[in-house]
């Protein structure tokens, strides 16, 4: 989450685009593209990039929201683009209907899967992949072991914390792991989070093959418009099943 700076920052700018825009006041509209800003950097639509490399980056932002879309546990899609941003030659925006302080492991195993969902697509389409998936790689190396080694949702580890960490307790941050578990334990964490990404591109795979219409239908309209809203992308791809929260429900 942001921290007072954060948000100052995030004010400003809204401020600095409502400004420019000869507005009174800050919208909606403002605030979300301030974020966009802080969170990834400002656009660059002025960057020069080839045909083949532009629908390559359709089809990654495509496959994001398609494999999102197809999952009952996974956030609706805000806002598709090929306008680069910061180091990103795309992105794809999610936002959840509601507040939310828990996370179930469907959801974030949901998460895992539409987070390979650029790779996946690069693979059916191009049956090749490129760098561009880097990011999206290390986010879910990341989140699969902390399922793992933090959160207990791992079956044959257990509900058990693998490495102390060290913090500053004034500052909240993180500066350190102790190990305190044997290399054979390690081997297992690396086999389990390894079992979970391979699990999650499977499932974006699965979908992207039998989604591969509406794959090409979103990539088609961000190559001819660039930015699509949550109302253009579901008209295109109805989602075909119903969302549910990300929080356990009781039955």
């Amino acid at each position: 989450g942001f921290v007072g700076a954060d948000l100052e920052n995030l004010v400003n700018e809204a401020a600095i685009l409502a400004a420019r825009r000869n507005k009174k006041s800050i919208g909606q509209t403002e605030m979300e593209e301030a974020i966009e800003r802080v969170v990834m950097g400002p656009e660059r639509k002025s960057r020069l990039i080839s045909e083949e490399e532009k629908r390559l980056i359709a089809y990654h932002e495509a496959g994001h929201a398609v494999v999102a879309n197809a999952i009952p546990e996974a956030d609706p899609v805000q806002k598709v683009t090929i306008v680069g941003r910061g180091q990103a030659g795309g992105v794809t925006w999610f936002r959840p209907d509601e507040d939310r302080l828990l996370m179930s492991r469907r959801k974030l195993l949901a998460t895992l899967a539409y987070a390979l969902g650029g790779r996946a697509a690069e693979a059916e389409v191009f049956d090749d992949i490129t760098s561009g998936a880097s990011n999206d790689i290390e986010q879910v190396t990341r989140l699969a072991r902390t399922m793992v080694t933090r959160l207990g949702m791992s079956a044959k580890l257990g509900n058990v914390v693998y490495g102390q960490k060290e913090e500053l307790i004034f500052l909240g941050r993180e500066i350190s792991e102790q190990r305190d578990y044997s290399e054979a334990v390690a081997q297992q964490i690396d086999v389990e989070v390894r079992n979970l990404v391979d699990e999650a591109y499977k499932q974006a795979q699965a979908i992207l093959k039998q989604y591969r219409k509406e794959l090409d239908d979103v990539a088609n309209l961000l190559l001819e418009k660039e930015t699509i809203t949550r109302e253009e992308f579901e008209k295109v791809f109805p989602s075909p099943i119903a969302k549910r929260s990300g929080t356990p429900q009781v039955t």
